[in-house]
């Protein structure tokens, strides 16, 4: 639902077994080292962004200096899958392309990606990739596919200045639903206006929260059995998730009478100084500054309640079937030398800060070790916003497991849109017939996941 944005630290056509290369032990294919490579990569900002497409092409300029048998042909675009295909099928696929988290299962499978696994081992900063982000870029057996760039999760975004006039501890954010729950009536009981706790229900947005609701709790909207997917949130977390909403909304009335909120709805009031918590990831918080007139000092970050799960996305590149060992190689050098090098953090930060971008939101890190250290380093020299507000989030991602969206997931989240708005709009709404609907429009659509 989110374009993962921050600081970089950082379907059809079937191809053959060898065109995707594979891993049978030993070492990786030899390659000229000074052969001439011109590497067609993507991801580059548009016109519109233009401070951004200044540093990505700045950044091209100064690897093409240190590498001067690569030229990078960067192209506009990110993954799209309705022209991934012909794109692919056309000869017309980059060399290396931007991929959201949902997509590497899927191309992993369909053996339109190249396996990269036997380069690793050159490219020393690919080691310090946190394991579980490279499980996301891997099949079963273990062979990579790819690099991750970015990545984010959800938490507990929340008004430190309602809590504290709710007689609410502002550095201990709740860690559990039913804490949610009673933290939201004492915000409601402020006055007329103020809302508790709100909630999307609109334009997948609802089915999308709910999906990060059931994570919370340990449930699933969707599982793989024997290859064959089927729904799985028709069950006591799934109403439990429902019922605490229609509670909230209808018992203590701490979710406000305006509902079918959508995306911008709930930030926007966020920023009026009137909502006391939703959830959110960090991101949300620069845009309610920038966009709705909002104050960093005024925002805290908590975990996600009750914390068994929390939904996370993020991005990365993958490399063209097709691609040669040279190809292969430059290509991890190009990654290697920007978006995945732990020695360029500092001064990434150093660059977002002159221009007035935020340094400290929190976000799960990319990196274990030295690498992690570096960057923890980096944001306490050059942070610019009041990252003790989100110590909560911060302390608590490590233990918290990432899990991604359901395959399908913006057909299902428009499905699961309608129990979340029929328990915020309707009293009478039966939970458990909204449920079983949902489960069988939802069989329909993972019926076509292969």
């Amino acid at each position: 639902m989110r374009s993962a944005v921050g600081l970089l630290l950082v379907a059809g056509v079937a191809l053959s077994a060898a065109a995707c290369g594979s891993d049978d032990g030993g070492e990786a294919p030899a390659s000229d080292p000074n052969a001439k490579v011109t590497l067609v990569i993507n991801g580059l900002p548009p016109d519109t962004e233009a401070v951004n497409r200044k540093h990505f092409l700045d950044n091209v300029a100064e690897f093409e200096k240190l590498n001067p048998n690569i030229d990078v042909d960067a192209k506009e675009g990110k993954m799209d899958p309705q022209t991934f295909q012909s794109k692919l099928a056309g000869g017309q696929l980059e060399d290396v392309f931007y991929v959201y988290f949902t997509d590497p299962g899927s191309l992993i499978a369909k053996r339109q990606v190249a396996d990269i696994s036997k380069y690793l081992d050159e490219f020393a900063p690919t080691k310090e990739i946190r394991p579980d982000l490279m499980k996301i870029f891997s099949d079963d057996g273990g062979k990579v596919y790819g690099l991750p760039a970015k990545n984010y999760s959800l938490g507990l975004l929340y008004n430190r200045e309602l809590f504290e006039k709710a007689g609410l501890d502002p550095n201990s954010p709740p860690k559990t639903w039913e804490e949610v729950r009673t933290a939201a009536k004492k915000i409601a009981g402020l006055g007329k206006d103020y809302v508790g706790y709100g909630d999307y229900s609109k334009n997948n947005t609802g089915g999308w929260h709910f999906t990060a609701e059931m994570y919370s709790l340990g449930g699933d909207i969707a599982v793989n059995n024997g290859g064959t997917w089927k729904a799985a949130f028709n069950d006591d977390k799934g109403k439990q998730v429902l019922q605490q909403l229609k509670d909230m909304r209808w018992t203590d009335n701490s979710m406000g009478a305006r509902q079918l909120l959508e995306w911008a709805d709930l930030l926007q009031m966020m920023g009026s100084g009137k909502l006391g918590m939703y959830v959110a990831a960090p991101d949300n918080i620069e845009t309610i500054v920038n966009q709705f007139k909002g104050d960093f000092n005024k925002y805290g970050l908590g975990p996600i309640p009750n914390g068994t799960a929390t939904l996370a996305g993020g991005e990365g590149y993958m490399f063209n079937a097709k691609a040669t060992p040279e190809k292969i190689r430059a290509g991890l050098k190009w990654l290697t030398y920007w978006w995945n090098n732990p020695d360029r953090i500092e001064a990434e930060y150093q660059w977002a800060a002159e221009q007035k971008t935020p340094v400290g939101l929190p976000e799960p890190a990319l990196w274990t070790g030295d690498a992690k250290a570096k960057q923890q380093a980096a944001i306490d020299k050059l942070k610019n916003l009041p990252v003790e507000n989100y110590k909560p989030f911060a302390d608590a991602t490590a233990n918290i497991p990432l899990k991604l969206e359901p395959p399908n997931a913006q057909q299902i989240y428009a499905v699961l849109d309608v129990p979340m708005q029929k328990v915020l709009t309707d009293k009478n709404a039966d939970i458990a017939k909204l449920l079983a609907d949902a489960e069988t429009q939802v069989n329909s659509i993972l019926a076509s996941v292969k």
